[in-house]
């Protein structure tokens, strides 16, 4: 039977051996989190609503200062939109005035406009028109029992055969539940098969299922505990659902292959758990705080609706991490030896000898590493090129199917009002305290401000600039000739701010702001846009401080760093194709071209460079391990790839049917960050740990282990397989003449 020597029990040695001896207990103090969480979370957990607010901003500020000086703008407005084929809707008055009335006696309602008065609130040839309702809050938090109370309200409409849809954020209200649950069950059974097929132990399948499920679910009770307290994202836990069940999975899966190998070559099961933990499991820890590292960057964006959606992925990562070193240790110690007793074909392990097709491959890119290097960065190259065309901005209800009633409303505005009617912006004035006494300078004002709005291309209409009751402002509203979610819109935008406003209203005493919906989403973007280079460089610094300590190699550290950067970039080149260019995207349920959601580069630069670094810092574990034990670089690179290529490939497969299933989601971004991530898990796994990694290997030779010796003092030692562990099997015999070193190699 194998030994470890003494003073290669460390800590995580020790967890792993007393979590295998002490099972039940471990079990149970889970399953003990698991209801405590759950219990607390019913009781005290609180809702997830979007919260787009960026304080210390010009918008954000125009904002506030139309709550502050005018009366029934607070809150959140909506526009119910109402039509008649029966022409115009004046023959309706008194099922207009009935609904209105019921409406504004609704809870939660602030004031209803009645379209009828309002100018501006009817079309042109009068069959369509807009009610404004305003909400204390926002209605697509509301409960969905309300949009029951809102149909009763409208129903006299209805039965004079006036025809009623609910504009946003209203008509969320009404939105399908995502199918989150639907997405984890295909998830979990892709997960079945293919573990199935690629181990085929029935125990050694059910185990990474069990621990990721477990995991997930004290995830998300948490952090349903914690919106009690703090404002999280609407996408919160959908993105905790995908991290969660995809990491989960694969850290089990890394620890438990690794704990029959042990067993296979004679390890004793309690022992094999503790070697398991200090090796597998350092790595796994390792690649956690990869992720969790790279999910925290965002914080430092300083937009708090960014911060959130970043903790609550972090979250689900590092409980799966903890249930992947606790629980995944004590179900194996449960096991034991009987982990391959149920299968369904004859169970394997990592391979160890040079016939594996994976030790071949290694040995085919040994011979012409540049011609692998080159083919790999030309296929990542040309899966990049749809990335200079990006355009980030807002998907709104213009973009979801017809079925729903906030998109059927979005058309009708655009019908009845102009495609620009959807995104209109509104400009303030705040006056100083003599044009506020001064009713003739007020009103020059107001005419010299509409008439440079009026003259800026891209504007369709410019309404009169109105005071506020306390004359302190004066508000106007934009309508562009574009919609929402078009280029020319956002030029416009930036237009009024940086030109238009602060040239008319200068040396007038007058401040002005661009504000509303369309310009705060605008502002939004664009506060991103600046911030994504910041957090790009933290995450990459980080990131390669953290491989540096861990492996000791400079250059180890920065090739990683560049190679996801490349995937990554391919990854936003395909979500470009497809939801910017339309490439496919009707088969996924978008029915017309989209920018791309101005979150969604941040978000899946965040989580990719840490799932890239999942799969990068396994195998360069192994491959460490086999170069710490022969010093030969061409037998580690082939070994550590030939060892982890089964597992990895699994986890690979898990974790983009994971990710790809979320494109059932009724949430665009979602569909985005989906489709983002499935495809990078897909590079990672493929180019970049096939070609990539291995030729850039090759090229280095022994400079891959360089570390200059002042470096190495001031470094902190985070060894990712434990020093002293001992290999898992003895190291694989020279490899044959085919694994010579390639040209201009040092070995």
């Amino acid at each position: 039977m194998n030994t470890q020597s003494a003073e290669g029990r460390g800590l995580l040695h020790r967890s792993g051996h007393w979590c295998a001896r002490h099972a039940w207990r471990v079990v149970a103090l889970w399953v003990l989190l698991l209801i405590g969480l759950g219990l607390a979370n019913h009781m005290w957990g609180g809702t997830f609503a979007d919260s787009f607010s960026l304080p210390g901003t010009r918008t954000q500020t125009g904002a506030d200062l139309l709550t502050a000086h005018t009366s029934g703008s607070g809150g959140t407005a909506a526009p119910i939109v109402i039509t008649s084929d029966q022409g115009s809707l004046t023959g309706h008055r008194a099922a207009i005035d009935s609904a209105v009335g019921n409406l504004s006696r609704l809870p939660n309602v602030l004031s209803v406009a009645d379209p009828l008065t309002t100018p501006g609130a009817v079309s042109a040839n009068g069959d369509i028109a807009q009610v404004t309702v305003r909400f204390s809050g926002n209605p697509a938090t509301f409960d969905p029992s309300y949009l029951a109370e809102v149909d009763t309200a409208v129903e006299p409409l209805r039965a004079d055969r006036v025809t009623v849809e609910y504009g946003a954020p209203l008509g969320q209200l009404a939105t399908p539940k995502s199918a989150d649950r639907t997405s984890e069950a295909i998830g979990l059974a892709v997960a079945v098969l293919v573990l199935l097929i690629g181990f085929g132990s029935v125990a050694a399948t059910g185990l990474p299922l069990l621990t990721a499920v477990t995991g997930l679910a004290v995830s998300l009770a948490g952090l349903g505990l914690l919106a009690g307290r703090f404002g999280f994202a609407q996408a919160s836990p959908t993105l905790a659902a995908i991290m969660g069940l995809g990491v989960g999975i694969d850290y089990a899966l890394f620890l438990a292959t690794r704990y029959r190998a042990l067993l296979h070559s004679g390890t004793e099961p309690a022992e094999a758990v503790g070697r398991t933990v200090a090796t597998s499991g350092r790595a796994v820890l390792v690649a956690a705080a990869t992720v969790a590292m790279a999910l925290g960057g965002l914080c430092v964006c300083g937009v708090s609706f960014i911060g959130t959606l970043g903790v609550a992925a972090g979250l689900s990562v590092v409980v799966a991490a903890a249930a992947s070193v606790t629980l995944t240790p004590a179900l194996l110690g449960l096991l034991g030896r009987r982990i391959d007793r149920l299968h369904v074909r004859t169970p394997v392990a990592e391979p160890t000898g040079e016939s594996d097709v994976w030790h071949r491959w290694a040995v085919k890119v040994s011979r012409r590493p540049w011609l692998f290097l080159a083919s790999g960065l030309l296929l990542l190259g040309a899966l990049s090129i749809p990335v200079a065309s990006m355009q980030l901005g807002h998907v709104d209800a213009g973009a979801q199917p017809t079925s729903r009633t906030d998109r059927r409303a979005y058309d009708l505005i655009t019908e009845g009002f102009g495609p620009g009617a959807n995104g209109t912006v509104t400009v303030v004035a705040h006056l100083d305290s003599r044009q506020v006494a001064d009713q003739s300078e007020r009103q020059a004002l107001a005419a010299s401000l509409q008439q440079a709005l009026a003259a800026v291309p891209g504007v369709a209409s410019v309404t009169p600039p109105a005071p506020s009751p306390d004359r302190a402002l004066l508000i106007t509203t934009v309508t562009p000739t574009t919609g929402p979610q078009e280029r020319a819109t956002t030029d416009l935008i930036h237009t009024l701010q940086n030109d238009t406003v602060p040239h008319t209203l200068s040396g007038t005493g007058a401040t002005g702001y661009v504000t509303g919906t369309a310009a705060a989403t605008q502002t939004f973007t664009d506060t991103l846009t600046t911030q994504l280079p910041l957090i790009i460089a933290v995450v990459v610094a980080a990131a390669f401080l953290l491989l540096l300590s861990v492996f000791r190699s400079p250059l180890i550290a920065l090739k990683a760093a560049v190679l996801n950067l490349f995937s990554i970039t391919a990854a936003y080149g395909v979500v470009v194709a497809v939801f910017q260019w339309g490439w496919g995207g009707t088969l996924f349920g978008v029915t017309e071209k989209v920018p791309v959601e101005s979150y969604v580069p941040m978000m899946m630069f965040a989580i990719v460079f840490g799932l890239s670094m999942d799969y990068e810092v396994f195998l360069l574990s192994r491959i460490r391990e086999t170069w710490l034990h022969g010093k030969d670089n061409h037998l580690a690179v082939a070994t550590g790839l030939a060892a982890t290529a089964r597992v990895i490939t699994c986890a690979a497969l898990i974790m983009t049917s994971v990710f790809l299933a979320f494109l059932l989601s009724t949430n665009v971004a979602v569909k985005m960050l989906a489709l983002g991530l499935g495809v990078s898990v897909i590079i990672d796994a493929t180019v970049v740990r096939l070609l990539l990694v291995p030729a850039c290997m090759y090229l280095f030779g022994r400079a891959n282990w360089w570390l200059p010796g002042w470096l190495d003092r001031l470094l902190p030692h985070l060894d990712p397989e434990g020093p002293a562990a001992a290999p898992s099997s003895p190291p694989a015999s020279p490899p044959a003449p085919a694994l010579a070193p390639s040209r201009g190699e040092r070995r």
